[in-house]
């Protein structure tokens, strides 16, 4: 994987979203650099990591625990926030601080789990991943845009980004629509040792806020925020989601 790395300070580490790259978080990192070491990954088959297309939720924690120094806070942004919540389940030694952005423990509903989108929806995208690949990819954008202010701009600086490397690779995606579907996480959030920030979009069409608000209530030590936005609160409002994640800094860092 691709990981590049900005900024001096405590190690911080951002992980992207499905079919994008860690361009999109550069609003943020210009916030983060000054007090963090930004680690910014291009997950397999995204981004400056296309040619590596095999997206394992196991071996991706494995390789980024890996790479990442020791302590640092993960912070992930929709699947890249699962990707997070994995590895504080499997390396909570490893993890200073975690934070969840427009991520839910579990994106598909179930009847014990209202918060979720209903699994035809990822079925329809990967369906539409084997027939019609471009447009299926910028329909999901057009989701993520949905409940945005400025809808209709984040719409087309996301068209704009999502292939600024090359399309992401078929493989990946369809591996990363598995692991939404598949993923239940939900456990490991109430036994999370660090600390915890849940950053939710109060219009997210794809997550809703109430599952971020469950996962706050549930980690030991969460703490919830909500922006007026759809599914990218960062864009939305980068200096509070970076004031969020500036407060999972280790007291003793300053």
């Amino acid at each position: 994987m691709h990981i590049a790395t900005q900024g001096s300070g405590p190690a911080l580490v951002l992980i992207h979203g499905w079919a994008m790259h860690s361009g999109l978080f550069a609003p943020l990192t210009q916030l983060l650099a000054p007090r963090f070491t930004v680690h910014l990954v291009d997950l397999p088959g995204h981004g400056r990591s296309r040619d590596e297309a095999v997206l394992s939720l196991d071996r991706v924690v494995a390789e980024l625990a890996e790479a990442i120094p020791a302590g640092a806070i993960w912070a992930g942004w929709s699947l890249g926030g699962l990707i997070a919540m994995a590895a504080a389940q499997a390396h909570p030694e490893r993890i200073g601080g975690l934070a969840a952005i427009a991520s839910s423990p579990r994106f598909v509903s179930a009847p014990d789990w209202p918060f979720g989108v209903e699994r035809a929806v990822f079925e329809r995208f990967a369906h539409g991943l084997e027939t019609d690949f471009q447009p299926t990819v910028e329909r999901f954008l057009a989701l993520e845009t949905l409940g945005s202010p400025d809808a209709g701009a984040q719409l087309r600086a996301l068209r704009a980004q999502v292939f600024a490397y090359g399309p992401p690779a078929l493989p990946a995606l369809q591996q990363g629509l598995v692991l939404l579907e598949d993923c239940d996480l939900r456990a490991a959030v109430a036994a999370l040792p660090m600390p915890s920030a849940w950053i939710a979009g109060r219009r997210d069409r794809l997550v809703p806020h109430a599952a971020l608000r469950w996962a706050a209530d549930a980690a030991p030590g969460g703490r919830y925020l909500e922006v007026a936005s759809g599914h990218m609160p960062f864009l939305a409002d980068a200096d509070a989601v970076a004031a969020a994640l500036a407060a999972l800094r280790p007291a003793d860092a300053d």
